[in-house]
């Protein structure tokens, strides 16, 4: 039993929809966020940037003593290397792994789509995962990096026609490879998922890592015995280092009703690099 925080960690909002899923599986539990809107976005940074920034956030979350950090960010999931994350002395997860074993439990041909920003396809992490597990699946990828400042300018209902017209361009090649099952590797993703759905044709699966991450950190608080003893509904904390008004304004597109509390602003930057 711990009823210290669950820390959550994204470059800007895209992390909201793992958030979504843990108010549903965990309502119990506090949960702290931190989104980067100050340097969103991540996924057309370098590696070497995106591992700084990663290593502030996460100090960040540290500072609020949680007891479980998720990087719920595809990016930052697929760039922070495992020599790096191994050594961490506090339990963690990213989206990278769960995404994974939940796409290979859905899909029936093993031809996988996965589409996420720019740098996380460089990576080729998820390609290399789903070959680890299954040698035969044929990996199929492809960045939308367009995808997340529609999303984070409100660009998401369903018959938007900016949206429909960029998703049918980045889907086409991936919906001609037959795939059945199509990997959101990026958290921001999931808010579009009717448009994805409907671009994509009946019997495509679609994986929300958001999800599949908030699922997977469930089971990992259980099996450490770090759920809550409370009874009563958690709260929530949303800190960003950009703009909070902003924040609080757009978070409804990923939270709906459920979007409660303040947010404050932090400069990320005073917070090391570096985790001890």
């Amino acid at each position: 039993m711990d009823n210290r925080p669950i820390g959550v960690l994204d470059s800007g909002m895209g992390g909201l929809t793992a958030v979504r899923e843990l108010l549903k599986i965990l309502p119990e539990e506090d949960i702290v966020y931190f989104g980067d809107t100050g340097r969103v976005p991540y996924g057309t940074r370098s590696a070497e940037i995106v591992t700084q920034y990663a290593m502030q956030d996460i100090s960040f979350l540290l500072s609020k003593d949680v007891k479980l950090v998720i990087a719920a960010c595809g990016t930052v999931t697929t760039t922070l290397p495992e020599e790096l994350t191994g050594r961490f002395r506090f339990p963690y997860t990213g989206v990278l792994k769960p995404t994974v074993r939940t796409a290979l439990a859905a899909t029936r041909n093993r031809k996988i789509g996965v589409i996420a920003t720019a740098t996380t396809i460089r990576t080729g992490a998820y390609e290399r995962e789903l070959k680890r597990l299954c040698p035969e699946a044929e990996v199929i990828s492809g960045a939308c990096p367009l995808f997340v400042p529609l999303v984070e300018n409100g660009y998401v209902d369903r018959q938007n026609p900016v949206t429909r017209m960029v998703a049918e361009e980045y889907l086409a090649p991936i919906r001609a490879a037959g795939v059945d099952t199509l990997i959101l590797g990026c958290t921001h993703y999931p808010v579009i998922a009717p448009i994805l759905a409907d671009v994509m044709g009946e019997g495509v699966t679609l994986v929300d890592s958001g999800k599949a991450a908030a699922d997977y950190a469930r089971s990992m608080l259980a099996e450490a015995g770090l759920l809550t003893g409370r009874k009563s509904r958690g709260s929530c904390s949303y800190y960003v280092s950009d703009a909070p008004d902003d924040f609080a304004r757009n978070a409804s597109i990923f939270l709906g009703e459920r979007f409660g509390g303040e947010v404050g602003r932090i400069e990320i930057t005073n917070y090391p690099d570096t985790i001890v």
